[in-house]
């Protein structure tokens, strides 16, 4: 087995880092699990998680920039809980795994990539030029 290279010097690793980080730490489990622990954004609850500061947060955004957050169609809805029950474990390993250098990690990353590049282009589209469209693509 070879020695891992040191995470100073993969310097594309620490993108791909923040990239997991991120998405574990605020998109899965703060944004994500917002749109499926409240139904309906106009009549809700403040949940006991995501924090009220974070709910307001995502209403806040969706309202001005991303009409399709609001609207939580049944699919928006199950791309949002590939997230949340697979992505979100997945991001946790992926951490473990480029910060220790594994190189098993490759061949699963390729994998996440595509079905991440999948959900994300439908997601796309559908903000671009579906029936909840962006009124301010950002």
């Amino acid at each position: 087995m070879r020695e891992p290279i040191p995470l100073s010097q993969r310097h594309f690793d620490w993108l791909v880092i923040a990239f997991f980080l991120i998405n574990l730490s605020f998109i899965t489990y703060i944004v994500d699990l917002e749109q499926l622990v409240i139904p309906d954004p106009n009549h809700f609850v403040y949940p006991i998680w995501p924090p009220a500061v974070f709910v307001d947060l995502v209403h806040s955004y969706a309202r001005q920039y991303d009409p399709l957050q609001l609207a939580r169609p049944v699919w928006w809805k199950v791309t949002i809980w590939f997230d949340a029950l697979g992505f979100g474990p997945i991001y946790a390993i992926a951490l473990y795994a480029y910060i220790r250098g594994k190189e098993w990690i490759r061949l699963p990353s390729i994998i996440f990539g595509t079905a991440l590049f999948t959900i994300v282009t439908i997601i796309l589209a559908e903000e671009t030029f579906g029936p909840y469209k962006s009124p301010q693509l950002r």
